[in-house]
């Protein structure tokens, strides 16, 4: 037998399984799955996996399965219908939920249950009583109704998506803390359980309530006093409803429970036994997982936690001698700026198995230069050690083999930036894998990716924090000022983690076929964007700050004008000035007000007015146009140009959108306006290095061709293999005009319709743009829809499939989250409509552009060009070519990105440029 139960058991988290929960989950997530009898098993595989997940890869101990009795239960005597509308349970789930309890066993867990109680009654009893205890808990279910339970020591972990559920997930769902969740479920009711609620309020509405009167009872207490009539009414009317709801989902935690947590403790596994199950069940791939992971888990056992501080040259050395052995390496560096061009390095952590890691202070800053004054032993106060930090250059040369290996795997957490700290030392760090990519692939936009965040998502550990030592605010020292003792428990643990993080994410990336969009795509670009933001792009300070004084002049003298219309001095950037100046003082009609009673002062607003013919909103829009260029963009870039290299580096952030499409920050060049004389005015500042020329290149109408490709709407598909004037021929065939017979306004109508269905738009912001009646846009759409049919097809079946997956993947696999698509809300709902069908398309030309990007580097090596990559800006590439390779260069950039898609049947096509500006290059 293989005891499972360690000495410290009882400091341990107490893991409450949802087990009645997770069978439905692991049988509608997992296809269907029988033995070589007919035995249907998908669902016992499920449940068997998430158990070795949870015992052997999470090293979980104490443990207890807990599982439904039967069907009726209290909550039945208290209203005869709950859960009435449940749909009969499926007939190849009904033979799997007795092998569920024999796989229980199995793992020496008793399944537990308890008569005329709901498994989320014995959890939350069981939770209460461990909590008296002292001892911290773990909720193992995704079940919104068990997310009541949240508070202090008391945590959810979602084994479907294998991440912890705090508090602040709860306020995210309800609108309301855990304590109130109750109340909100009381009013919004449920209609798969059958729980009434009150007719017409919603979670949201539920949470605003609960939030303004504090509890269901003090609102019911107060109902007369609700503005809106009809929710007043319905409140009143369905009282008795909201109380018998609020007892249907209030758990029960008084429940007289089988096991005492002593025995729950108590945690005995018979390896044999449970080999001997998963034989029978044929599960072959869990049992080889199995005995690899109990052999795995039996040496982690032995093992502490150990982070070591590396101060002597032979110490280094032998930490990378047992890196080479392992082959992989989860490596941090610790810096003075979270810019890398600005950036001093401090240190470098590394680690090679869960709990072993080491640091080594490069730079911390003492008064006895490379030593520093470090107390080792908190017993004795008074001994103090001189700790010798290790010159740089010895530590980059012998690091320089390993880090370049192409045997050894380097492990980061947002390793791009790692890479471009090493590349003054001249080591280029490869092969490279990133934890925070594997985490936004996985799960896009759904949370944060942070390390600490997932730490706590995925590890339920709380890191110590950049703020823990190094302070907050006006008060806050730079790392190299953090005592050594402190900087190695802070750096060994970021290693650390990230390769517990590796350890898990890598699995997931397999088992939820994620492997092709990370491995063919996020990962070989890691280096690519690193030496992106590492080159820079020059920019001239001179033109910025023209332009600067330039805007200033115009804005003065916009403001003298707007002041001397309103005949009264005010502050034009305060919205609550400028609203009660256009709509009380000066008495303009078509004025809103906000919830808060203040006048909107929104763009539509001032667009509207101006339409009207009322020149001071005309001018307040060029008012702001203004004073955004010159704040946002030509005060901001003269300050971020480096004064070491001249240039502007900018960040790309790889794991911030939901389409895939990278992010610019620190400062953003993504947003410069290109259509704008002003914005193309600020483009001009950036310029080519002397002796060579900005080539920007540029994808033409990509997302159209998507379009057409996506929905096969052959007679577009065909206009783009022919080279046809898209616009031209979309207003041939929806206004039923010969092609000859097109005029600029009619294409420009058509051009408008073509980007609008891309983006949803609706009737009434296609009659803005064109300066159109709504009905008149209207109809523009139905005759393009109907023109078009496969296009209103492909539409459905995008927001079909969000429904059925709560995603949309494009056409190299990536997930792209749609959240709200099932939503009560009709405004949120239409959105998430909106996003399912933009999301594919958006994110296949994101992941083209990506494909492309990672193919242009080794080709611009491969001919012996030195031509790099600048910018990527949605579907244009900037590079820097010196002048005389630019007729050998252009061909190839064009080349692979119009091939950069093989398996789109529509051509792509690019557009280039060359100027010693890039106003002028694009």
């Amino acid at each position: 037998m293989l005891a499972h139960n360690l000495n410290n058991n009882r400091e341990k988290p107490l893991f409450l399984i949802d087990g009645s929960g997770f069978i439905f989950r692991a049988y509608y997530a997992l296809p269907p799955m029988t033995k070589s009898d007919g035995t249907p098993v998908n669902a016992v595989y499920g449940f068997t996996n998430m158990l070795v997940k949870l015992i052997i890869d999470m090293n979980i101990h104490n443990i207890a399965v807990i599982f439904d009795a039967k069907r009726e239960n209290f909550r039945n005597k208290i209203y005869p219908e709950y859960k009435a509308n449940r749909q009969e349970t499926p007939e190849d789930l009904i033979p799997q939920f007795e092998l569920i309890r024999k796989a229980s066993d199995a793992f020496g867990l008793p399944p537990i249950e308890q008569e005329g109680y709901e498994a989320d009654d014995i959890i939350a009893t069981y939770a209460k009583i461990a909590k008296k205890q002292g001892k911290e808990v773990v909720i193992v279910s995704s079940d919104k109704d068990l997310m009541q339970l949240v508070e202090d020591g008391i945590k959810m972990f979602d084994p479907i998506k294998y991440r912890y559920l705090t508090e602040e997930d709860v306020i995210k769902k309800f609108g309301v803390p855990a304590n109130k969740v109750v109340d909100v479920q009381a009013l919004a009711g449920d209609s798969i359980d059958n729980i009434p609620g009150v007719p017409g309020i919603g979670v949201k509405t539920a949470a605003q309530l609960i939030n303004e009167y504090g509890s269901l009872e003090e609102l019911l207490a107060r109902a007369e006093e609700i503005k809106q009539p009809k929710r007043r009414e319905t409140l009143i009317n369905n009282k008795e409803k909201a109380l018998i709801s609020k007892k249907l989902v209030e758990l029960n935690k008084e429940v007289k429970v089988p096991f005492s947590i002593d025995e729950l403790d108590d945690h005995n596994m018979d390896k044999d036994k449970l080999i001997e199950f998963l034989k029978e069940q044929e599960f072959k791939t869990i049992v080889n997982r199995l005995e690899f992971s109990l052999n795995k888990l039996e040496k982690k056992q032995q093992k502490k936690t150990k982070y070591e501080l590396i101060n002597k040259i032979e110490q280094l050395k032998t930490w990378l001698n047992e890196i080479e052995k392992v082959g992989y390496v989860a490596i941090d560096t610790e810096t003075t700026s979270l810019t890398p061009a600005k950036a001093k390095l401090v240190g470098i952590s590394m680690a090679i198995s869960n709990g072993y890691a080491c640091y080594i202070p490069l730079g911390h800053a003492s008064s006895s230069g490379a030593m520093t004054s470090f107390d080792f032993d908190d017993n004795q106060k008074d001994s103090k050690n001189q700790i010798e930090q290790l010159p740089v250059v010895e530590v980059m040369r012998l690091l320089k083999p390993i880090l370049e290996d192409s045997s050894i795997l380097k492990i980061g957490h947002n390793i791009k930036y790692d890479i471009q700290i090493f590349l003054p030392f001249g080591i280029e760090l490869a092969p490279v894998t990133d934890t925070m990519l594997m985490s936004y692939v996985l799960d896009s936009t759904e949370h944060k990716h942070s390390m600490d965040a997932l730490a706590e998502q995925l590890l339920g550990k709380n890191t110590i924090k950049y703020s823990d030592i190094c302070g907050k605010g006006k008060n806050q020292i730079s790392f190299d000022e953090v005592d050594i003792k402190d900087a190695l428990n802070y750096a060994a643990e970021d290693a650390d983690i990230t390769l517990q993080l590796y350890n898990i994410l890598n699995q997931r990336i397999f088992d939820e076929k994620c492997k092709n969009i990370y491995e063919t795509l996020e990962r070989p670009l890691i280096n690519v964007i690193a030496h992106m933001e590492y080159e820079g792009i020059r920019v001239n300070p001179t033109i910025l700050k023209k332009l600067s004084h330039e805007f200033l002049l115009e804005i003065h003298e916009l403001e003298q004008e707007i002041h001397n219309i309103a005949n009264i001095q005010f502050n034009i950037g305060s919205p609550k000035q400028l609203g009660e100046v256009l709509f009380d003082n000066m008495g303009l009609e078509g004025g809103k007000k906000t919830k808060s009673g203040t006048w909107s002062t929104s763009v539509d607003i001032l667009e509207k007015l101006a339409s009207q013919g009322y020149e001071i909103a005309a001018k307040i829009l060029k008012w702001r146009e203004l004073s955004k260029l010159k704040s946002t963009y030509t005060d901001a870039l003269i300050k971020a140009i480096n004064p070491k290299t001249g240039k502007i580096h900018t960040s790309f952030s790889m794991a911030v959108t939901n389409t895939g499409r990278l992010a610019s920050s620190d400062p953003n060049l993504q947003n410069i306006p290109i259509r704008t004389k002003n914005g193309r005015k600020i483009r001009s500042a950036f310029i080519a290095r002397d002796g060579h020329s900005l080539l920007s290149v540029d994808y033409s109408q990509v997302e159209l061709r998507l379009v057409a490709e996506l929905a096969n709407i052959k007679v577009l598909k065909q206009a783009f293999h022919d080279n046809i004037d898209i616009h031209a021929m979309t207003a041939s065939q929806v206004f039923a005009i010969p092609l000859e017979e097109i005029t600029p306004e009619i294409r420009r109508r058509a051009k408008a319709i073509n980007f609008g269905i891309i983006y949803g738009i609706s009737g009434f912001g296609l009659g803005k743009q064109l300066g159109i009646s709504t009905s008149e846009a209207n109809e523009y759409i139905e005759k393009y829809l109907s023109r078009f049919p496969e296009l209103p097809e492909f539409m459905e079946a995008k927001k079909e499939e969000a429904r059925k997956y709560g995603y949309v993947r494009t056409i190299y696999g990536r997930k792209c989250l749609i959240q709200g698509i099932n939503d009560k809300n009709p405004a949120r709902r239409n959105f998430a409509e909106r996003q399912a069908v933009n999301a594919p398309l958006q994110g296949t030309a994101a992941d083209i552009i990506k494909r492309a990007m990672i193919n242009i580097p080794p080709a611009l090596t491969k001919h012996k060009l030195n031509a790099k990559m600048l910018l990527q800006v949605h579907d244009e590439l900037l590079f820097s070519v010196p002048n005389t390779e630019l007729e050998e260069a252009i061909p190839i950039i064009c080349k692979i990105m119009e091939n950069s898609a093989p398996n789109i049947s529509i051509p792509l096509k690019v557009e280039a440029g060359h100027a010693q500006n890039w106003a002028d290059a694009h």
